[in-house]
């Protein structure tokens, strides 16, 4: 087995001796930081490149901090004008995951980077951190790049706000392979209902 190998084996068991007392140090160290931040090399170099990180330029990492669990509704010191049942201020379960959101940050940090892909860091009872893989589509390293510079195309903007990335296309239910989910998934789910409800008369002529 090669290095990356033990570094997988490692995190994988994160209820380890070794793992418990790492995480715990590099939580405090993440609490100190901004809520997003820069980093000069990735906390789990096996994982950044299993999901397209190379150690070149043109690629950077972003560390991000997003607070865990579900959201609190916008509402005026907790008053809603209106039915009993849309009272809920608490345990407003969003449909997006904590990842996706995330990248969605670093992204509008870094508007001129493109988001390639993230992966969870760290976590305590409040945050969850997440490091985010960023491309420079200007850089030369990267458009002389066969297996990266389709990254550079104009439609690949902001891939993280619409929900192209692994993370988007997991809260958007694209992993599911049944073709009863499937038919009402694909390409999308405001497409998918257009298509279902729309009424389509010919024209005779």
């Amino acid at each position: 087995m090669g290095a990356y190998k033990y570094l997988q084996a490692l995190w994988k068991k994160k209820q380890s001796d070794v793992m418990r007392f790492v995480l715990r140090i590099r939580a405090w160290e993440y609490r100190q930081l901004p809520a997003v931040h820069r980093t000069s090399r990735p906390s789990r170099p096996d994982k950044a490149r299993r999901l397209g990180y190379k150690a070149k330029q043109g690629i950077c990492i972003y560390r991000a901090r997003v607070v865990r669990g579900g959201r609190k509704k916008k509402a005026a010191k907790g008053i809603v004008f209106g039915k009993p049942v849309h009272c809920g201020i608490n345990k407003q379960k969003q449909k997006r995951n904590i990842r996706s959101i995330a990248e969605e940050r670093v992204g509008r940090k870094c508007g001129s980077l493109r988001v390639l892909n993230s992966y969870w860091v760290a976590a305590d009872g409040i945050y969850k951190w997440y490091e985010v893989i960023c491309v420079d589509p200007f850089h030369q390293a990267i458009r002389n790049d066969p297996r990266l510079n389709w990254i550079c195309n104009p439609v690949h903007k902001h891939r993280e706000l619409r929900g192209l990335t692994s993370a988007g296309k997991k809260y958007r239910g694209l992993r599911t392979k049944s073709a009863r989910r499937t038919s009402q998934l694909r390409p999308s789910q405001r497409a998918s209902w257009k298509r279902r409800n729309l009424i389509r008369l010919s024209r005779r002529r």
